[in-house]
């Protein structure tokens, strides 16, 4: 196995590290297959984290301000702990990483099994792929297109260039903070605040259609006046640096995630809208189960690319 990785900023790392299926499920009011589908997800991550040298912090997450009552009672529908505290609501059910140890982590464990480079061309041969990578080429029996939320390479065929095509982009914008405000995920309208080693993070927006990676001013503003309302905390002066990182999306807000229609040999793990952290190890075991011709999980219909 080789990873080709191009070795720049991505979405991955511009992130808070979420592993949260009970409140991402409540905030966007899913239904209990999808809640349940997050939640399997979110069971993978202890073994998956003891292999892969990850820091798997078991923290409560928060919610803070707005309808602290509808959440609660979201929660509870959909089969999350939640305990109710005066003007909060908090559940147990919620994880966090921090993305740079665990990008670290998983390229030590892979070692010489990263290439560094970035895939410009692939071409079908006989018994496989080639794939193009600066001034030489590599042969592969089969190919799992992980490229973002990034364009199509040259070569793909038209069936997986469709489904790449139809990807929107979500721009997401975070602000790392140098001062410690939490010492677990706290949440609110329109923002959260999440510890991390280097301090807290602030996030996040969630802005479709859009490519660009310069840090907005206004958003900066909005994200961190609502850090503050769900903190119940007057602003106070803070050194914070602003990212931008983009995510990919498909129409159900779902990955695409094992084989690529038609196309012997090639698979995509793509496109898992803010929940990449979170469904990482889950698309991963979903396109290892395809690849190497194991019994589907319960959960790979949901996230077979043929599904569009």
């Amino acid at each position: 196995m080789l990873v080709v990785d191009p070795g720049e900023v991505n979405a991955s790392l511009v992130a808070a590290g979420m592993i949260a299926p009970a409140m991402e499920s409540a905030i966007d009011d899913v239904s209990l297959d999808r809640a349940h589908l997050l939640r399997a997800g979110r069971d993978l991550w202890p073994a998956f984290a003891t292999a892969a040298g990850i820091a798997l912090a078991h923290r409560s997450a928060e919610w803070r301000a707005g309808d602290v009552e509808a959440m609660e009672a979201r929660l509870r529908a959909l089969g999350f702990d939640a305990r109710r505290d005066g003007a909060s609501v908090t559940t147990d059910d919620d994880y966090q990483i921090e993305p740079t140890q665990a990008l670290a982590a998983l390229k030590q464990a892979l070692g010489e099994a990263v290439v560094a480079g970035t895939v410009t061309t692939i071409a079908r041969i006989d018994g496989g792929w080639r794939l193009e990578i600066g001034d030489r080429w590599l042969r592969a029996a089969a190919v799992v297109l992980a490229t973002g939320a990034g364009d199509a390479m040259a070569g793909l065929p038209e069936t997986a260039r469709r489904l790449i095509a139809d990807i929107e982009p979500i721009r997401g914008q975070i602000g790392v903070a140098a001062g410690h405000l939490v010492d677990h995920v706290v949440r609110g309208p329109g923002a959260y605040v999440a510890p991390m080693a280097s301090g807290a993070v602030i996030g996040a927006t969630m802005e479709p259609g859009r490519r660009d990676t310069a840090p907005d001013a206004e958003a900066s503003e909005r994200l961190t006046y609502a850090a503050w309302t769900a903190l119940g905390r007057s602003p106070e002066p803070l050194s914070i640096e602003w990212r931008v990182g983009i995510r990919g999306a498909t129409a159900d807000g779902l990955p695409l995630a094992g084989a690529a229609p038609g196309e012997e040999g090639l698979f995509l793990a793509l496109a898992p809208r803010r929940n990449g952290w979170l469904l990482g190890p889950l698309v991963g075991a979903v396109v290892a189960d395809a690849i190497e011709g194991r019994t589907a999980s319960p959960h790979a219909r949901a996230l077979d690319p043929g599904r569009f």
